[in-house]
């Protein structure tokens, strides 16, 4: 019985041993747990009991630690649940009659937040390819049922849960930072204890290479009076061999030094000895420069030579006159593609500007705030001309000309318009009246239907079609209130108008202020500044139950009005 004692005071006496390295600085992260201890063995027991004193140094001072729900001693145990950056400073631990035990210096490092360790909290393991090799997770747990977690480069690796990762074989695939994550359970919570450990793994010294030039011989084609450098490079091995040299030769003739002769700008020289580290692979470098290629150089043979100790290797370099280059791949394709691109752009725009020329042309006129009408001696921007012959009226045609186009004409764009029955006192001539109004109008304005058959009607157009098509002074709008099939009925003369400058009224389509139907007569109406007050759509008008009002005005058959 009294062997089975010892037996156990020794096996947990070296177990303790093991968990209590002494170091007399320790590095610790934030918010895991951590432990500072001593080996029991230290202690000297004897009959009477013993008490142990943990102190952490304040502001100079020794101050005696008192547990909490976080820091608890126990003996030779001083156990963190967990640490905290306020923990870290100077610790000793004394027995007796305060005698000390063991001093400490714990520095308690914050943890990368975007990372699952700490560059300063980690050991650096050097190894060689080819060897197997063990990574141990630091042991911070007695109880060996706490799991472990391995991580390679913050990357869970291949779901390892063992207190060692062994590899069988190393290869430099293995580099990497392996971090070992214990879970600890403690008073119903889980705490966790890392440690990192950085792999380095490193091939093999290469053999001795023997050192070479490298490329083949080689012809390179050229043009008369074009500027060359030809580049020869060495490898000399794993190491650099300090007697190694590498130069040019011309016909077996040393060319000159480019750096010799400022003055004196030679065709033909050659650059500086370089040396290269690229790696663990060594080389070195010289260029020689042809200004210009002459004839003769075609018949030259350019040696690039290398020398260290008593081995020499040899590139030979030849000019050859090529033939007369193609246009580069890179601008014929860039060329075939604006080609293509180019017409297909142009007819694109062509196609919009045609598509939304009324659009454009009314967006330039905002822009500039162009005005056509100024100066010109006119009064008037239109004159209205429509049916006014009571046996065949239309109301719907004299609630458009009368209301419906002078409110959107008027009072959202600016325009003024001359409406005979409207705007003209009774009494007078109508054939001077009319004569004179039309002279004073930029546009004459016809709104065109199978009824507009009226004498009135039709002088108003002779008189407009003399001055468009004769005179030049007055241009036609003709607005085609509703469909017509047959324009017999007009005056043949009216055939002589352009196409583009009829516009077609569409009822409850045409009705708002931004239809195509008041773009398009905006477009053809002289250029003036918009009102700034411009309505969104014209469905303020009481246009009654079917959407036109009847003209309750009077009308004298015998008459214009």
């Amino acid at each position: 019985m009294t062997l089975m004692i010892f037996l156990v005071m020794f096996i947990t006496e070296s177990a303790t041993e093991k968990l209590c390295p002494l170091r007399a600085s320790i590095d610790v992260l934030e918010g895991e747990y951590f432990f500072l201890c001593f080996p029991e063995s230290m202690l000297h027991f004897e009959t009477e009991g013993y008490t142990i004193n943990w102190y952490k140094e304040n502001a100079g001072r020794q101050k005696l630690i008192k547990e909490t729900q976080r820091i608890i001693s126990q003996m030779n145990f001083l156990e963190f649940w967990p640490a905290e950056l306020s923990d870290s400073g100077n610790y000793s631990v004394t027995h007796r009659q305060n005698f000390t035990i063991q001093k400490w210096t714990l520095n308690v490092l914050e943890r990368n937040k975007s990372s699952c360790f700490n560059k300063n909290h980690l050991t650096t393991e050097i190894q060689n390819a080819g060897t197997g090799h063990s990574l141990k997770c630091s042991d911070l747990s007695v109880n060996e049922n706490d799991s472990v977690t391995w991580y390679k480069d913050c990357k869970n690796y291949e779901n390892e849960t063992e207190r060692e990762l062994d590899f069988k074989t190393l290869t430099v695939q293995h580099s990497g930072i392996y971090t070992c994550k214990i879970f600890i359970s403690h008073n119903g919570r889980i705490y966790h204890s890392t440690s990192t450990i950085k792999l380095v793994v490193e091939e093999d010294a290469p053999e001795a290479v023997t050192l070479e030039i490298v490329g083949r011989d080689e012809e390179i084609e050229t043009e008369i009076g074009k500027e060359e450098i030809l580049n020869c490079t060495g490898f000399l091995g794993y190491d650099m061999q300090e007697d190694a040299s590498l130069y040019w030769l011309i016909n077996e003739t040393f060319p000159e030094k480019c750096s010799d002769i400022p003055k004196n700008d030679p065709l033909i020289c050659e650059e500086e000895f370089k040396k290269l580290h690229l790696g663990n692979k060594f080389y070195v470098t010289r260029l020689l420069r042809i200004k210009k290629v002459r004839d003769e150089d075609l018949h030259h043979n350019f040696t690039c030579k290398l020398q260290a100790d008593e081995a020499v290797q040899i590139k030979i370099v030849k000019l050859k006159k090529g033939n007369t280059r193609d246009l580069p791949v890179h601008l014929f394709t860039t060329g075939m593609i604006l080609a293509v691109l180019l017409p297909c752009i142009v007819i694109a725009m062509t196609v919009v500007c045609v598509m939304f020329r009324v659009d454009l042309v009314l967006f330039y006129r905002n822009i500039c705030r162009r005005d056509d009408t100024a100066g010109d001696g006119k009064e008037y921007d239109a004159f209205v001309s429509y049916l006014k012959d009571c046996a065949s009226t239309s109301e719907e045609e004299r609630e458009f000309a009368l209301k419906i186009l002078p409110m959107i004409l008027e009072e959202n764009f600016g325009y003024k318009l001359c409406i005979f029955e409207r705007d003209v006192s009774p009494g007078g001539a109508v054939v001077d009246d009319i004569h004179s109004f039309i002279d004073k109008s930029r546009r004459l304005i016809i709104v065109l239907s199978q009824n507009y058959i009226s004498d009135t009607a039709i002088y108003e157009l002779e008189s407009g079609l003399h001055k468009a098509l004769v005179e030049r002074k007055t241009k036609i709008i003709l607005i085609e209130y509703m469909p017509i099939s047959d324009y017999n009925f007009l005056p043949e003369s009216l055939s002589l108008l352009p196409s583009k400058r009829v516009v077609k009224w569409k009822k409850d389509k045409s009705l708002p202020v931004n239809s195509r139907f008041w773009k398009n007569l905006r477009y053809l109406m002289p250029a003036k500044p918009t009102k700034s007050n411009t309505k969104g759509h014209c469905n303020n008008l009481d246009l009654g139950s079917e959407g036109t009002q009847p003209w309750t005005g009077g009308c004298d058959c015998n008459a214009v009005i």
